[in-house]
């Protein structure tokens, strides 16, 4: 059966949530908005969200890849910062991966093309060099077609690179894996929009399980969680990174290339046939800059401010001096159709992870949704997702955000996971337990929740426009 990395390894000790039992209603309701402010918030979010205009650039997905059997390190990071430890507009077509999991987009650096994995839940662009080292998880050095990465960069044949002196590149990856080396800088080129001189980690050192497919990570979150640290010695690396660098959409915006302070990204579900199958379909879907990507969408959309951090205490906050780090919004409900259980309010703070195949959501709400399908799908702590026959009957799932429902398609809740030791087809939910946020949780929609929207990510005023797509 496919391996799914489990949240519940890398979502402890973030202190982030409190959890609070209330009255019995119709909905799961989270955190709502302060009544005073709704209208007028409504009101300036619609004329925003209508003044998007089209994408500057746009790309087809394209490409596909395994689901990494880990996540990437910002949770990592945000855990080991709490707890002292951590060292250490353009359009691009999205092609779908294997298991329709890691989406792929085509970037040039230095005038080579590589693919790289596609993450608003981490930082950094980074590509191993073509003479990294591979290691093995004994720490024993082995052939570079072991880390099994796809094309990589040789800085001696790139006229435009310049290597960033006194630094180090480190990421720490659960499962044993992790890229280190130095930084450069070099002209990037994505969806025909081209930044010169963008910063991007070097990697010459590596434990990875790769594909043989992707040569690493485009990473499309907040700088402060970029992973270049001063010095040459990596030991002194502590989170937040005071070498932190600017992410490509952000150098695109600084530099003035970028006309409109937006990124915008329309993942389409793979069909079950595809997804079992392992088929490539360049067509799914875009990553556009500048604007919105070329796909039908409804006039069901918001605007939702980005949450922030004290980052004294790495609390979510919302005051004027709170920092940015990846594309976390508050989420007023979740529901699905005869949902009746208890009301549970609580500082919530949900991120959107194009990283991520399915959705993390707290406990009492997986439970309760995996319990109103028939079979109910139950939870299989080695997947890290509830199991259950592939032509289960699956309830639309709600997620309302300022006061706007959007819905999940049944079928981003139902995705086939293999066979079991029987030989049976078996799929799992796309919804799944992300803990309780009692003591630390950071919950998650997913691909499940993103194949039925557009997010626009403005980086500027720090919002992002959730907009219903089209049946498709």
């Amino acid at each position: 059966m496919f391996k799914l990395f489990s949240v519940h390894s890398i979502l402890i000790s973030l202190s982030l949530f409190t959890l609070s039992q209330a009255q019995s209603t119709p909905i799961y309701k989270i955190r709502s908005i302060s009544p005073v402010s709704r209208d007028n918030h409504l009101q300036s979010a619609q004329l925003r969200s209508a003044a998007i205009p089209e994408a500057q650039f746009s790309l087809p997905i394209s490409g596909r890849s395994k689901r990494r059997g880990v996540k990437t390190h910002l949770l990592e990071v945000l855990r080991h910062a709490i707890t002292g430890e951590r060292k250490g507009g353009s359009t691009t077509a999205l092609a779908a991966s294997n298991f329709d999991t890691e989406y792929l987009v085509n970037i040039t650096i230095g005038g080579s093309q590589f693919s790289m994995v596609m993450d608003t839940g981490s930082s950094d662009l980074w590509v191993p060099t073509t003479n990294f080292t591979c290691v093995n998880l004994t720490s024993q050095v082995v052939s570079q077609e072991e880390c099994l990465f796809g094309p990589l960069f040789n800085p001696s044949s790139s006229k435009s690179f310049q290597s960033v002196p006194d630094v180090n590149f480190k990421i720490l990856y659960g499962g044993g894996e992790f890229v280190t080396g130095t930084a450069g800088k070099d002209t990037v080129t994505i969806a025909g929009m081209t930044v010169p001189g963008q910063e991007f980690g070097v990697v010459d050192r590596a434990t990875w399980f790769g594909d043989g497919i992707n040569s690493g990570t485009f990473g499309l979150a907040y700088p402060l969680l970029t992973s270049v640290y001063p010095g040459t010695d990596s030991s002194n690396d502590f989170f937040p990174s005071a070498a932190a660098y600017t992410p490509f959409p952000f150098t695109a915006v600084k530099k003035g290339i970028l006309k409109a302070p937006f990124f915008s990204i329309a993942l389409n579900r793979g069909t079950f046939q595809q997804e079992t199958q392992d088929a490539f379909d360049p067509n799914f879907g875009f990553l556009s800059f500048g604007g919105m990507p070329p796909v039908p969408v409804t006039k069901i959309s918001t605007v939702a401010p980005i949450q922030g951090y004290d980052i004294t205490t790495f609390t979510p906050s919302n005051t004027t001096n709170a920092t940015s780090l990846f594309y976390t919004v508050d989420i007023q409900e979740f529901a699905f159709a005869g949902s009746n259980l208890t009301n549970s309010t609580f500082n919530n703070n949900v991120m959107f992870d194009t990283g991520a195949t399915l959705s993390f959501l707290p406990t009492f709400i997986a439970d309760a949704f995996a319990a109103a399908v028939n079979p109910p799908g139950q939870f299989d702590p080695n997947q890290g997702a509830y199991v259950t026959s592939c032509d289960a009957v699956v309830p639309e799932f709600y997620v309302r955000i300022h006061d706007t429902t959007f819905t999940v398609d049944p079928r981003d809740n139902i995705l086939p996971l293999g066979t079991d030791e029987d030989g049976n087809e078996v799929c799992m939910l796309g919804t799944s337990d992300g803990g309780s946020g009692i003591n630390g949780g950071l919950f998650i929609l997913g691909d499940s929740f993103l194949h039925n929207v557009v997010t626009t990510f403005d980086i500027q005023e720090n919002e992002i426009t959730i907009t219903q797509r089209q049946n498709y």
